[in-house]
């Protein structure tokens, strides 16, 4: 009697549970727009094709190249300017050195009238004055430039996130249609990553140690895949019921049902 319990242990240890799951893509991900505007280009004809660095998906952004040429002709204006007044600080620096030294040479001599003394330290202080306003003109001028730079920065991610492109992935579906105007957070498309296979299975808690273990059959045969993944938390929909998922290579056909089973080696 021991012996035969032993033996259907021992079979049911080997051959494990069955489960069945459908081969789904390694990544399917919703693309979203990041701006406002209105779509001048969708490609649907490649719809379930690999998608290349050129955009499937064009949203309008012409506003934002005008005022990109204006912000960079604005932006080498400032530049230039700001250039000037730095060599202008310079002589003002000279020229106050020199009048510093000249006011305290004055401001020492006894034969110099008292009015001499004050036109010189007059003269000084207008210099002074040119200095701290050279001197504020330049810290402006880099605030206006640092501003300038921040937009172009902006209006250059705006125009980029206006061509819509997902290299490598295969276009799942489309959402929207030319000549409807889209905003912040609009779904565009759904694209899917083909490069690999992902099996999702739900198991009881009891069966979690030693998962990660145990080697996959799928179909019936041996494979030399092992769980990806282990998720530690029940699950939602499946109650009391544990995600995991194996990663596999691509199948010529996706979502189709396989049997799955977990054996030890």
């Amino acid at each position: 009697m021991r012996i035969l319990l032993y033996l259907i242990l021992t079979t049911a240890l080997l051959w494990g549970e069955v489960y069945y799951s459908k081969v789904e893509p390694y990544k399917l991900k919703n693309i979203s727009s990041n701006v406002m505007g209105e779509v001048l280009y969708v490609n649907e004809n490649l719809i379930g094709k690999k998608l290349s660095a050129k955009p499937f998906i064009k949203i309008d952004a012409e506003i934002d190249k005008a005022e990109l040429v204006d912000v960079k002709t604005k932006l080498q204006y400032l530049q230039d300017t700001l250039k000037i007044n730095k060599k202008i600080l310079k002589n003002l620096i000279k020229v106050l050195e020199k009048k510093r030294i000249n006011y305290k040479k004055t401001e020492a001599l006894k034969i110099k009238s008292r009015i001499d003394k004050d036109r010189e330290f007059y003269d000084l202080i207008v210099s002074e004055n040119s200095y701290n306003t050279t001197q504020k003109e330049i810290y402006s001028l880099k605030n206006s430039i640092a501003d300038l730079e921040l937009r172009r920065t902006q209006l250059q991610k705006s125009i980029r996130d206006k061509n819509i492109e997902q290299k490598d992935f295969v276009l799942y579906s489309v959402a929207v249609k030319e000549g409807q105007v889209v905003n912040v957070a609009t779904l565009l498309a759904k694209v899917a990553d083909l490069s690999k296979g992902l099996l999702t299975i739900y198991v009881n808690a009891d069966e979690l140690p030693g998962i990660t273990t145990k080697r996959v059959y799928i179909n019936g045969k041996k494979t030399n895949y092992k769980v990806s993944r282990v998720l530690d938390i029940a699950d939602a929909v499946n109650i009391s019921k544990y995600k995991v998922q194996i990663i596999i290579n691509p199948p010529k056909i996706f979502s189709k049902l396989v049997k799955v089973e977990l054996k030890e080696e």
